[in-house]
C-alpha cells in the first residue's frame, strides 16, 4: 500500500516530489535568446518568492561553449522577462522595476536595456500603458515594442491622459463593438495592441554607440494606429534589415466570425499591406530568411464538423508586389512549427510533435539548387524529448534550444547540426531527481491504430507490490503528452506510490492526420475507446493493481473525465478540472465561440455532451474550477456540481451529504497558477484519491480552514 508519509534523508525529502514546498521551489526556465555574435545565450529563470505566493523571473546568461557556469544578469523584486538582443549586442527586456530617476512613479512594465559590454541596466522607455513585448532586427539598429493603446487615443500624450482619467475615476467598464471580449483569463480592452518603432534617445557621454541614455530616453513611433483589435495575440517576425515587420492579423467577419491574415508593416512609412488572405485559412509568420527575401509561413485550415484542421508549412517570396506562396515539406504528415533559418538560407529548422516527443527537424528549402521545395524533413534530435525556443549560431554549426521531457524540466542544450549530438549546457539549476521509472507502452485500437502512452511507476511497483493506477487524460485535445509539465506532473503522485498513465488517444498530435481525424466531432467514441483500451492493457500488468484505479483530466481531459464518469463505473474516483460539461451551454459562452461553433453541429454536441449521462454517474467526483477561467467558463463547473448533487447516483442525501467534492478558486483561471493554490490543488487531489483508492484519510491543506 502506498505510504502517505514523506520519505526523507537527514531531514530533507528524498526528492523534491516527496514534498510540495520543495517541488514548487524548483527553478523554471523559459525562453532563449542569442546575441548576434553567437557568444551569449540568455534565458529567463523563475523562482519562488520568500512567501511562496508568486514567482519572480530574472535573466541569466548561459555560455554557448559550455565551459563557463551560468550567471545571473538581472535582479529586481519585480522581475524581468522578454529578452531580445539588438544588432549591436544590447540586451533589451521588460520589467516593472521602478525608474531610478522617478522612484515614486506608478510601476508599469517598461523597456530596459543592458549594454553589450556590461554595466547596469538603463531605462530605455516607459509609457503609461506599459509595453507588452520587444522585437529586434538581426542586422540593423531597429528595435520594436508591442504596447496597448486606448482605442480613442490620438497620440501618446492623449493616451496617458485618458488612462489617468479612468484611474482617477475608478472606471473599469469596457465598451465593446466586436468579438471576442475576453481571452483565456484576460478581459480584452480597453487597450488595443499596437506595434511601435523605438526611436533611440541621445547617446550617453563616453558611452557605447547605439545604447540608450536613461537621461534622454527613447521615443515611440506608432506603426499601426488603425489596427483596432487585429493585433491581439499576434505572431510577429522582423526582417533582418529592420525595414519590415510581418504579423498575423485578425480580420473580423460577419456573424461575429473572424480569420487570421498575414500582413507586412513597412517601418519607414507605417503602411500595412495584406500578403495572404484566404477564406477558410489562417496564416502565421515564421522567421525571415537571412537575405530577407523569404518568409516561413504556417497555415491552418478552419475546422468543420467533419474535418479536423490541417497545419502546413510554406515559403513566401516577399520581394515582389505579389507575394508568392510555395509549399515546404509538402506531404509531411505532422504539424510543424518553424523555428530558425540556417545562416546560409539553405534550410529551415522546425519542431513538430512526433510519437511522444517534439524533435528538431531540418527542412532543406531546395533540392540540389533546382529551386524545387524539398519534401523530406530530416530529424536531427533522436531522444524522447521536446525542444522549444530554437536559435542558430552565426556560423551555422550549432543550434541551441530548451529541452524537456517527463524525466527533467526545461534545460538549455547545444545541438551539433552535422551529427545531431545534443550537449546539455551549464544551467542555473540542476536537474531535480525524480522518483520511479518511466516506460513507453502502447496497445492497438479496434481500427488498427496505435494507442501509445507513457507510464510512470514507483520503483517498488511489482507483482508482489502492485501500484494503484491513475489515468491522466491530456487537454487540447489537439496536443500530446510529450514534455515536462509543472501543472500536471506525474512524479508528485508517483512519490505517493501511484502509477500514472499518460496516453495519447485519438485527436492527439504527433501520430499523423488520421489519428487526429479519427476522433473529430465524436469525442465520446474513438478518444474514449482508445483510453479504455490502453487502460485495459496496462491493468493487465502484474505491477498494476487493477482493483484500485482512478481517472483524471483537465480542460478537454476534464471533459473526457466527465464522459468516462457517465459511461463506466470501472474507476473508484474521478478528478475533473476546468472541464466541459454541457456542450450546448459551453459553445456560446467560451471565449472563442466563433471557433467552437465550427467544430460541432448542434446534433453532434448533443450526442457528445456528458451532462446527458449524469444519472449514470456512480463514481465519486472531485470537481475543480477557477472563476477567472474564460476558456471553460465557471458556469460549466457550477452546473456540473449542481447536477452531480441533484441527479447522479451519489446525489446529496437528506442531510446534504455526498461523496462528491468541489474545489473552487475565486481568483484563479484555467491553470491554477499561484503557487499557494497549486499546493492546495495537489493536496486536495491527494486527499480525495487516498480516501477512495487507499481507504486512508489524508488531511486536506490546513489553509482551506476545514
Amino acid at each position: 500500500m502506498p505510504s502517505t508519509e514523506t520519505p526523507s534523508t537527514g531531514g530533507f525529502p528524498q526528492t523534491p516530489f516527496h514534498d510540495l514546498d520543495h517541488y514548487l521551489a524548483i527553478p523554471r526556465l523559459s525562453g532563449l535568446a542569442m546575441s548576434p555574435d553567437g557568444r551569449r545565450l540568455v534565458t529567463a529563470v523563475a523562482t519562488l518568492n520568500d512567501k511562496g505566493t508568486d514567482y519572480r523571473t530574472a535573466l541569466w546568461e548561459i555560455d554557448p561553449a559550455g565551459t563557463r557556469p551560468a550567471r545571473r544578469l538581472t535582479r529586481s523584486a519585480k522581475g524581468e522577462a522578454g529578452a531580445a538582443f539588438a544588432a549591436d549586442g544590447t540586451l533589451y527586456f521588460t520589467s516593472e522595476r521602478p525608474d531610478p530617476e522617478n522612484p515614486d512613479a506608478d510601476a508599469v512594465k517598461a523597456l530596459w536595456a543592458l549594454p553589450a559590454d556590461g554595466g547596469e541596466a538603463r531605462l530605455a522607455l516607459s509609457r503609461a500603458g506599459g509595453v507588452s513585448g520587444v522585437l529586434a532586427a538581426r542586422d540593423a539598429d531597429a528595435v520594436f515594442v508591442t504596447a496597448p493603446v486606448l482605442a480613442g487615443s490620438t497620440d501618446e500624450a492623449d493616451d496617458e491622459e485618458r488612462r489617468k482619467a479612468r484611474k482617477d475615476k475608478k472606471v473599469a467598464a469596457i465598451l465593446h463593438t466586436g468579438y471576442p471580449v475576453r481571452y483565456w483569463d484576460a478581459d480584452l480592452g480597453p487597450g488595443q495592441p499596437r506595434i511601435f518603432a523605438v526611436e533611440p534617445g541621445t547617446e550617453p557621454e563616453n558611452g557605447t554607440p547605439g545604447t540608450v541614455d536613461a537621461a534622454t530616453p527613447a521615443t515611440l513611433r506608432n506603426l499601426t494606429p488603425e489596427a483596432g483589435g487585429g493585433l491581439r495575440e499576434a505572431d510577429m517576425s522582423v526582417s533582418p534589415d529592420g525595414k519590415t515587420v510581418y504579423s498575423s492579423f485578425t480580420r473580423p467577419l460577419a456573424n461575429a466570425d473572424s480569420r487570421i491574415v498575414l500582413v507586412a508593416v513597412d517601418v519607414a512609412t507605417g503602411s500595412t499591406r495584406v500578403l495572404l488572405d484566404t477564406p477558410g485559412v489562417s496564416y502565421f509568420p515564421g522567421p525571415v530568411s537571412p537575405d530577407g527575401r523569404t518568409l516561413a509561413v504556417l497555415s491552418e485550415t478552419d475546422t468543420t464538423p467533419q474535418q479536423a484542421p490541417q497545419v502546413r508549412l510554406h515559403l513566401l517570396d516577399v520581394t515582389g508586389p505579389d507575394a508568392t506562396l510555395s509549399p515546404l515539406a509538402e506531404g509531411w504528415d505532422r504539424w510543424p512549427r518553424p523555428a530558425a533559418w540556417l545562416p546560409d538560407g539553405s534550410a529551415l529548422l522546425v519542431t513538430a510533435d512526433e510519437d511522444g516527443a517534439t524533435p528538431v527537424f531540418r527542412v532543406d528549402v531546395a533540392d540540389s539548387g533546382t529551386g524545387a521545395p524539398s519534401a523530406s524533413p530530416r530529424r536531427l534530435t533522436d531522444d524522447a524529448a521536446a525542444y522549444t525556443d530554437v536559435v542558430v549560431s552565426p556560423d551555422g554549426q550549432h543550434a541551441y534550444a530548451l529541452r524537456s521531457s517527463y524525466e527533467f524540466p526545461a534545460e538549455a542544450v547545444r545541438i551539433d547540426l552535422a551529427s545531431g549530438d545534443v550537449t546539455r549546457l551549464p544551467a542555473p539549476a540542476g536537474r531535480p531527481a525524480h522518483p520511479g521509472r518511466l516506460e513507453r507502452v502502447e496497445t492497438t485500437a479496434a481500427d488498427g491504430r496505435r494507442v501509445p502512452a507513457y507510464l510512470a511507476l514507483p520503483d517498488d511497483a511489482s507483482a508482489e507490490s502492485p501500484a494503484p493506477l491513475l489515468l491522466w487524460i491530456h487537454g487540447g485535445p489537439l496536443g500530446s503528452w510529450n514534455a515536462w509539465t509543472w501543472r500536471w506532473n506525474p512524479w508528485l503522485l508517483v512519490a505517493r506510490g501511484y502509477a500514472v498513465l499518460l496516453p495519447d488517444p485519438a485527436l492527439s498530435t504527433g501520430y499523423g492526420q488520421d489519428h487526429i481525424q479519427s476522433g473529430w466531432g465524436e469525442w465520446g467514441k474513438a478518444p474514449f475507446t482508445d483510453l479504455m483500451a490502453i487502460t485495459d492493457a496496462v491493468v493487465d500488468r502484474p505491477d498494476i493493481d487493477q482493483t484500485r484505479t482512478a481517472a483524471m483530466g483537465g480542460s478537454f481531459g476534464g471533459y473526457m473525465a466527465n464522459w468516462v464518469a457517465g459511461q463506466t463505473d470501472r474507476f473508484k474516483a474521478i478528478v475533473t478540472h476546468a472541464s466541459l460539461w454541457a456542450l450546448d451551454q459551453f459553445g456560446p459562452t467560451t471565449d472563442a465561440a466563433q471557433y467552437w461553433l465550427k467544430e460541432m453541429t448542434e446534433e453532434m454536441a448533443a450526442a457528445n455532451s456528458p451532462h446527458l449521462f449524469v444519472e449514470n454517474i456512480r463514481t465519486p467526483m472531485l470537481v475543480i474550477h477557477g472563476d477567472k477561467d474564460y476558456r471553460v467558463p465557471i458556469g460549466e463547473g457550477l452546473r456540473l456540481w449542481y447536477e452531480l448533487l441533484a441527479k447522479s447516483q451519489l446525489a446529496a442525501d437528506g442531510d446534504g451529504r455526498t461523496d462528491h467534492r468541489f474545489l473552487y478558486f475565486p481568483d484563479e483561471n484555467h491553470w491554477i497558477l499561484q503557487p499557494q493554490h497549486a499546493k492546495v490543488w495537489y493536496g486536495v487531489v491527494e486527499h480525495f484519491l487516498a480516501r477512495h483508492l487507499l481507504e486512508e484519510d489524508i488531511a486536506v491543506p490546513a489553509e482551506l480552514g476545514v
